[in-house]
């Protein structure tokens, strides 16, 4: 039953959900961050973007033969059973609300732009919860709300990267973009340098799949909005990266703390583009966050219906695992917290460097699992004419997430990989009392 408040997604909404996960804060940073390494990050984007493409299908080609609420979840634990689909849900849930912490840290930055004066720990503070509980309140209002939110700040954040990624190549200058390898050390090991920044660049493929059982005609639509979402991402980021280097030059945009609004200036003059890149950003990061926030649930909600997760995270109002919503906001609340009032700025880079390597579990275990059914030969999974070329893109998806975890760096994956196993406690917990109601079934059978 569908009320007024519920929606399904179209492919358009489905679209702009992934397009909108993918691109958060970062891209404004971006061109700055890999300047150092010179055009090779260029060569860099160019290789994850094959890479995340690849995986783009491969969500694509899953959601198809599984077009269900939970995605990647949905995936490992029908190929390697329930303790794998729990490790997925386990990790995409801690990455969904660790890193929401983390955009809405980021999101102040640039309020601190827009509204320039008196800094106060305590307004910071005020200003990174309204991020938070914004989007989590159109999350409350039902799907309907969450896709029109999704749709209206990601045009809102498309349209003006765009239009300086494609009106920058106009104001284009070769002699800004400076060597190709800046920097010592090999060009390959430049690329793989910048790659290193670059690889979580394209964490949310996977949202359309994620929701898919909120996306009409999911079998279709799901693939395509994945696909055509991690295109129309690969786009602004690529073509706005070239830009950025071509119109500011190379030894201001190493300095840069605002690639974009540089950019802007140079081509347009003045100092207006610092405004107007910030607002962009805001939008930017609020959709963002509208998109994650969701994202947030879908997990634990695909993992309680197999009761993997406590049945709490099952409930759901006007098509949204509320419960799932709440709990995220309050524990990326608590977070937040933690940040500005403590000043623990270790403990929230640990948690952050622990989101890194939690995003690629579930990746790996969905590259994983088509893999597998390829192998076996799951004549319902798998269209035996295309094998070659599916195998082929989940052999590249999976390369492809093994190297964002070689990327995400030693600390990252000693903490993620903690935080993993913490879950088996919660693994354990939950298997339990699934055994215990099974006897309990059991006997009550018997004693008829």
């Amino acid at each position: 039953m569908h009320d007024r408040h519920t929606r399904r997604f179209g492919l358009g909404t489905a679209t702009c959900l992934v397009m909108g996960n993918i691109i958060g804060g970062g891209i404004f940073l971006l061109p700055a961050s890999v300047a150092p390494f010179g055009t090779v990050s260029l060569v860099a984007f160019g290789v994850l973007t094959i890479g995340a493409l690849a995986l783009a299908l491969v969500f694509g080609k899953l959601a198809r033969r599984h077009p269900d609420t939970g995605g990647p979840y949905v995936y490992a634990r029908e190929a390697f059973g329930d303790f794998a689909g729990f490790l997925s849900a386990w990790s995409y849930w801690t990455m969904t609300w660790v890193s929401n912490a983390a955009l809405a840290v980021a999101a102040v930055g640039y309020v601190h732009v827009l509204f320039p004066g008196h800094q106060s720990r305590g307004v910071d503070l005020m200003v990174a919860l309204g991020a938070l509980w914004l989007p989590a309140l159109a999350n409350f209002a039902g799907t309907r709300y969450v896709g029109a939110v999704q749709l209206v700040s990601t045009v809102l954040k498309f349209v003006p990267l765009l239009f300086i990624a494609v009106v920058g190549l106009f104001f284009f200058d070769p002699d800004n973009l400076g060597p190709f390898h800046a920097g010592g050390g090999s060009a390959i090991g430049g690329m793989s340098a910048a790659a290193a920044i670059l690889l979580y660049s394209y964490v949310g493929v996977e949202s359309a799949a994620m929701s898919a059982g909120e996306v009409r005609d999911p079998e279709r639509n799901v693939g395509r909005a994945t696909v055509l979402g991690t295109i129309g991402a690969a786009v602004v980021y690529l073509l706005g990266t070239v830009a950025v280097f071509g119109t500011v030059a190379h030894e201001k945009l190493v300095n840069s703390k605002a690639p974009f609004s540089d950019a802007v200036n140079a081509m347009f003059g003045g100092h207006w583009g610092g405004t107007a890149i910030a607002a962009a950003a805001v939008i930017s990061i609020v959709g963002a966050l509208n998109g994650w926030t969701l994202m947030s649930a879908q997990s634990p909600y695909a993992a309680a219906k197999d009761g993997l997760f406590p049945a709490l995270f099952l409930t759901k109002r006007r098509g949204v695992p509320t419960f799932g919503v709440l709990a995220a906001a309050v524990l990326a609340s608590a977070l937040t917290v933690v940040n500005y009032l403590t000043g623990a700025g270790g403990v929230f880079e640990i948690l952050v460097l622990i989101t890194t390597f939690s995003a690629t579990v579930p990746y790996l275990l969905a590259a994983g699992a088509q893999i597998y059914f390829l192998l076996t030969g799951q004549r319902d999974k798998v269209r035996p004419a295309r094998f070659a070329r599916d195998l082929t893109l989940a052999l590249v998806a999976f390369g492809f997430t093994f190297w964002l975890v070689a990327g995400a760096g030693y600390a990252a994956i000693y903490q993620g990989v903690l935080f993993l196993f913490a879950g088996i406690l919660v693994y354990a917990w939950m298997a339990a009392r699934r055994t215990g109601r099974l006897r309990a079934g059991a006997s009550d059978e018997k004693a008829r």
